[in-house]
């Protein structure tokens, strides 16, 4: 048992599959969570996501030596404010959230006022499904965790952070939060704008009818990302807003490139597009590199 109690912040499909994952494995003498809703303490007991649900947030945080912030982005640092008298000294704060130099900013030092350690963290897994009733206890299982910590981390907290994920299965990576924003703004953010866009363009009620019906495979797999939380989205689109902007600018420069060469007929030009993003992605897809979802 590496904690005595946990708790989650937020029970949805990330925290949800974290209860379920840590009660299956035993890394916790309980696991409590937080929710917004009465209904949703039921559901998620009887789940079995969590030992306890409550909307009481200061009763779920009180006595945690664990504490996961799970919820939409925008929502950390005022939670965090509510909670914060609460907080046992010596605790460690994490969260899953998909930006990371923002949250850390704000939390770090704020956590640190209780005499707690935060460490940024964000698991590169999740679904296009919402819910506590979506969670599943292999969510994390192979799956990269980038773990964000700074000059002022605790070295300990760290330690910590990173072999509470590793008992998940998960593979901890650290990476500065910055760092950690530029990249997942292109192998994240930016194909969910696209998934989204694809899924707006397409099936928008200005085309034929029979548009939705010749929708098949390709698009059901281009798309899955979209059905996402419109709020988790939007809130990461605003949260790492410069770096998306740029990626965007690039990609927009690319697919112009392309429309160049259709529009001359350059056959080499439109193959070797295609022939350049299989040899990608299949070198990527091969047994030894370990790709996240």
């Amino acid at each position: 048992m590496q904690f005595e109690k946990i708790t989650l912040v937020g029970v949805g499909l990330l925290g949800g599959s974290l209860g379920l994952a840590v009660r299956q494995r035993r890394l916790a003498g309980r696991v409590e969570g937080y929710v917004r809703r009465a209904a949703s303490v039921i559901e998620c007991e009887k789940i079995g996501v969590v030992d306890r649900a409550t909307d009481d947030l200061a009763a779920a945080v009180k006595d945690a030596d664990l504490v996961v912030l799970c919820t939409p982005l925008a929502q950390m640092r005022r939670l965090t404010e509510q909670f914060l008298p609460s907080l046992k000294r010596g605790a460690i704060v994490t969260d899953v959230g998909s930006v990371k130099a923002s949250v850390v900013a704000e939390l770090e030092s704020l956590v640190a006022s209780a005499g707690a350690h935060f460490v940024g963290g964000h698991p590169m897994a999740g679904a296009e499904k919402v819910g506590s009733s979506a969670a599943r206890a292999d969510l994390f299982e192979d799956a990269v965790c980038v773990i964000t910590p700074t000059a002022k981390s605790s070295s300990e907290a760290v330690r910590r952070v990173e072999e509470f994920w590793k008992s998940l299965g998960a593979r901890p990576l650290r990476l500065a939060p910055e760092a950690h924003d530029d990249l997942v703004a292109r192998s994240s953010h930016l194909p969910h704008v696209v998934a989204a866009e694809l899924a707006n363009y397409i099936l928008s009620p200005v085309h034929p009818k029979e548009q939705a019906q010749l929708c098949a495979g390709g698009f059901r797999d281009s798309t899955r990302i979209a059905s996402g939380s419109p709020e988790m989205w939007r809130d990461i689109a605003l949260a790492n807003r410069v770096n998306l902007d740029r990626v965007l600018g690039v990609f927009i420069e690319d697919l112009q490139e392309f429309q160049h060469a259709l529009e001359h007929g350059d056959a080499k030009a439109v193959e070797e597009f295609f022939v350049k993003a299989k040899q990608r992605r299949d070198a990527w897809r091969a047994p030894n590199s370990h790709p996240a979802e």
